[in-house]
């Protein structure tokens, strides 16, 4: 699904566009979790584990065309500094009261209030989708996400131990968070 567009502007002045990502925006997204997969560890990937082009083509697309599912970006011109992502967990009768997301910031875009502008709007689409609980992990040493997320009343309902483990041979926990929409 498309959101309507809208503009963010960060304490500096720089106004950011806010609107749905589409299969056009595929070589955007893929360079810019290229560069976040670079700045921090708390990535579920490595940059040379990156989707391919085509993928993040159909899944844009697929995006786009979904009731429910959708993905936004944050540009700066027209590069990608922002974005997050929320998807239904199944179809299925059983499941269809709980989407799952995944949100990420350029680092030279943190602490601007970005992330919590996103957060923000992810919640409130989610809430309008007819979702009743929006769901995310989180590296258990990223305080930054975790104040986040708990600022925006997500709840710690379980720790998957050893849930990734890094390049140097060191482990992290993921914490399960949910919010109840």
């Amino acid at each position: 699904m498309k959101i309507e567009p809208r503009t963010f502007t960060r304490p500096n002045g720089e106004v950011l566009t806010v609107r749905s990502l589409c299969a056009d925006d595929a070589e955007a997204l893929s360079a810019f979790r290229n560069a976040i997969y670079s700045e921090t560890h708390f990535m579920a990937r490595y940059p040379e584990e990156g989707a391919s082009l085509e993928a993040m083509r159909n899944g844009l697309a697929g995006c786009v065309e979904s009731p429910v599912n959708f993905e936004v970006g944050a540009f700066a011109g027209e590069k990608l500094v922002g974005e997050f992502g929320v998807a239904q967990v199944r179809p299925h009768i059983k499941y269809r009261h709980r989407a799952v997301m995944g949100i990420s910031v350029r680092k030279d875009y943190w602490g601007c209030g970005l992330g919590s502008y996103l957060m923000q709007l992810a919640i409130d689409q989610t809430r309008t989708n007819g979702f009743e609980q929006l769901e995310l992990g989180v590296y258990s040493d990223n305080a930054r996400a975790i104040h986040l997320y708990e600022k925006f009343g997500f709840e710690r309902y379980g720790i998957q131990p050893r849930a990734f483990k890094l390049k140097d041979g060191t482990y992290r926990d993921e914490i399960i968070m949910v919010k109840m929409l």
